[in-house]
């Protein structure tokens, strides 16, 4: 009967933004740790005239982690989803992809990098869409 609803659109729109989120997140928090010093350095300079100069240091290792732990989060819904049919878990993964960002979006504005923060809108928009589909 399950396989049976992988057809559903609703039930495929599911696994799909989890999917998404995963890949998404997952691959940015990883790339930040494993590639830590060139990430801070560019983002050191990205924000060397914004108010967030001075809180790289603090801001980027608690980025990396909310990337990762919605990556994982979303990860584990999947698992979970397909274990028991729960949604639970994936929309708390959805919930801090969403959280993700807003603190991305956040920096890009007060960089000053509008480009940057209208990208950001679109995954934001993402976000949003897995959270109710979610629920």
């Amino acid at each position: 009967m399950f396989l049976l609803n992988l057809l559903d659109a609703f039930t495929s729109m599911q696994i799909l933004c989890m999917v998404f989120l995963t890949v998404l997140f997952l691959q940015s928090g990883l790339d930040k740790a494993f590639n830590y010093q060139g990430n801070y350095k560019y983002l050191q300079e990205h924000f060397s005239k914004s108010p967030l100069k001075n809180t790289v240091s603090i801001l980027f290792p608690a980025i990396t982690v909310l990337e990762v732990l919605a990556g994982v989060f979303s990860l584990a819904g999947l698992f979970m989803f397909f274990i028991d049919g729960s949604s639970f878990i994936g929309m708390l993964g959805a919930q801090l992809s969403a959280l993700c960002i807003l603190m991305l979006f956040l920096g890009q504005r007060l960089a000053k990098d509008y480009n940057g923060a209208a990208t950001l809108t679109n995954y934001f928009l993402v976000c949003l869409a897995a959270i109710f589909i979610l629920s």
